[in-house]
């Protein structure tokens, strides 16, 4: 079965995307499907298109419409730093005044070795912890090296915090949204 493209608006030259002319349950496992994450495969959307039953323009055309509506707000990579040999897992958190915690969470974010930069809020009397950083490394005093490394660097001497090292690995996965049933 062809199925018509979506096409420019001429209004705003966002797309129209008619859904009508699509497989619903296409779409529906569609979605499924980009919950699991892109195939590893040097064409994703084509590996999506032979699992849905869409076609490769398809489904490229259903993602670039759910982006432009806000259904798909990012794409982002889960990386699993275990099987690449990091063991060591440092969630560093910072009790830093709040006039200077974006500041400095920007400051933070961009150290090579500092995988995640948040803040959050206190939960106070028993967390008076508002920045939070992520340091992954092979070994701990690799870890705690580099932490040393960023606190002498950013002059960090007097904020207080904590290291926390995990000692699980959970499993990492995006969001869910559709019904597996």
């Amino acid at each position: 079965m062809n199925h018509p493209a979506p096409h420019p608006d001429r209004h705003n030259g966002s797309y129209l995307f008619d859904t009508e002319a699509f497989s619903a349950w296409g779409l529906l496992r569609l979605r499924q499907k980009l919950e699991e994450g892109l195939p590893l495969t040097p064409r994703p959307y084509l590996a999506l298109a032979e699992q849905t039953g869409l076609t490769e323009q398809q489904v490229m055309d259903a993602v670039r419409h759910w982006q432009d509506q806000g259904l798909i707000k990012r794409s982002g990579l889960i990386v699993k730093h275990r099987t690449l040999g990091y063991r060591a897992n440092a969630m560093v958190v910072w009790d830093v005044p709040d006039e200077q915690v974006s500041e400095l969470g920007r400051a933070l974010a961009a150290v090579p070795f500092v995988t995640l930069c948040y803040q959050r809020p206190r939960r106070l009397p028993d967390w008076p912890y508002n920045l939070f950083c992520m340091i992954h490394g092979v070994n701990r005093e690799r870890v705690l090296g580099q932490l040393d490394q960023m606190i002498a660097s950013h002059h960090l001497e007097q904020i207080p915090h904590a290291v926390l090292f995990s000692n699980k690995a959970y499993l990492q996965r995006g969001g869910r949204y559709v019904s597996n049933s």
